[in-house]
């Protein structure tokens, strides 16, 4: 068998942790999928989810890698038996899955990013008669799209196959300390923009109306955003904790990564949110390209417009290469663990599968929805739950064991753990998976039927 690594820190594995969850799914998902909630409304129920049941089930995950030892596949085999394995390989699929559109996605950022290279953002869209839509339309689909995500996805093995120490942890290292910073700049930038303050108020003042009218399309929303902003359900956090070399205070460190993902997450609505209004842009609308549209637009309007760009695209670019990394290193681990392939051949095979699978998004968009749908709104989510079944009801002795090292006895705090894994969040999760299930359903028999019947 391969000889495993291990985190040579324990700042590399915070930041590794970190650098996983903070992603496009804090800077690209996470301002669409707030407007499309209604703001406030949305993201008072996503803290709520990450408070109640991403620091539970984040503690399931890490008690299960590091007692194992194993990627997801093996340590599933190792607490529940052979027929954990077909779990276990959800959450392979779940990290082939979310890669493969992930790369696409980041790659916008890298052409956007270098765009402003080229020039100022105003002179772009004057080639598209002023529409940031019309651009980003031409160049989410195509050849440029095709190029960005081979460029990107080659980064992505490239780090991977270096290794734990010589390639993820040196890269975090440099990249998440950069990602808070210019996060921080910018939203003290957006702070004075003339819009700022109705920004603020669609962002922070709840609107309890909206919430009691769509409720249920909130929760789904809302915990697969919470899920995949922390990189759970995927596999990450198991596979990381796989590495931990020594006992530690686990519940300390889910604190701090969940502290870092939230603050991060709601420092960047602090960031979009006034921009959004300060352009003009209506929040909730532009999907996957709202932050595109909206930031291009916003650029060509203020002063230093083109830095600014740099900045926030660059930033991005960064923030996904560091979450992109943890997803292909979940699979990585899988073959390095039950095949015994050595690392480089395992990051390039498995990411070369991922990148082909990826290549439909660079042709039209419907390919997008189709694997995001599935992967937020039903892998994780299930995932999650199969894992939460097996900890919290399986052998919950053992994890509360596992849990202990590097804290001590937990005492009643054990049992209470268990029985929000048990109860709780389980019923949270059957609720929120058969939502996603179904909108997931609308999805197939609406828009992707049409688009079928548009292009047969």
């Amino acid at each position: 068998m391969v000889q495993r690594e291990t985190w040579a820190t324990r700042t590399g594995f915070i930041l590794a942790a970190v650098g996983s969850a903070v992603g496009l799914g804090n800077i690209w998902r996470f301002p669409f999928v707030t407007g499309e909630g209604g703001g406030a409304a949305f993201l008072l129920v996503y803290l709520l989810f990450v408070a109640l049941v991403g620091f539970p089930a984040i503690l399931v995950e890490f008690v299960v890698g590091r007692k194992t030892e194993r990627n997801p596949v093996g340590a599933l085999i190792e607490l529940g038996g052979d027929a954990w394995k077909y779990i276990g390989g959800v959450f392979i699929v779940t990290g082939f899955v979310i890669l493969s559109y992930y790369s696409v996605v980041a790659g916008w950022f890298i052409r956007y990013f270098l765009e402003g290279f080229r020039g100022s953002y105003s002179s772009h869209l004057a080639d598209y008669g002023g529409e940031a839509g019309a651009m980003f339309g031409d160049l989410s689909t195509g050849l440029d799209a095709f190029f960005f995500h081979t460029i990107f996805m080659a980064l992505t093995i490239g780090i991977v196959a270096l290794g734990i120490r010589r390639g993820i942890e040196l890269a975090v290292k440099v990249m998440v300390p950069a990602i808070i910073v210019l996060l921080v700049g910018m939203a003290i930038w957006a702070f004075t923009l003339p819009e700022a303050s109705a920004g603020y108020e669609y962002y922070l003042s709840p609107d309890f109306g909206i919430m009691a009218d769509n409720w249920a399309e909130l929760l789904p929303a809302a915990a697969g955003q919470a899920f995949f902003t922390l990189s759970l359900g995927m596999g990450v956090m198991i596979t990381y904790a796989s590495y931990l070399g020594e006992d530690r205070n686990l519940a300390k460190d889910g604190l701090t990564i969940i502290g870092f993902d939230t603050g991060i997450a709601f420092l960047t609505g602090l960031v979009v949110f006034p921009i959004f209004f300060s352009a003009g842009v209506e929040p909730g609308e532009g999907g996957a390209g709202a932050v595109f549209i909206s930031m291009t637009q916003a650029f060509t309007t203020v002063t230093g417009g083109r830095v600014l760009g740099l900045l926030f695209f660059g930033t991005v670019a960064i923030a996904a290469l560091s979450s992109a990394i943890s997803l292909l290193e979940v699979v990585t681990a899988y073959v390095i663990d039950e095949k015994g392939i050595e690392r480089w051949k395992a990051a390039l095979g498995m990411g070369g599968v991922i990148y082909l699978l990826g290549v439909p998004v660079t042709y039209d968009l419907i390919f997008l929805d189709l694997l995001d749908g599935f992967a937020d709104g039903i892998l994780l989510v299930f995932g999650a739950l199969m894992l939460v079944i097996l900890v919290g009801w399986i052998v919950p002795q053992a994890a509360v064991r596992e849990l202990e090292k590097g804290i001590g006895d937990l005492g009643s705090r054990g049992t209470v753990w268990v029985w929000m894994i048990r109860l709780p969040i389980l019923l949270v999760l059957v609720v929120t998976l058969y939502l996603g299930i179904v909108d997931y359903v609308d999805f197939l028999t609406g828009s992707f039927t049409d688009w079928i019947g548009e292009n047969a």
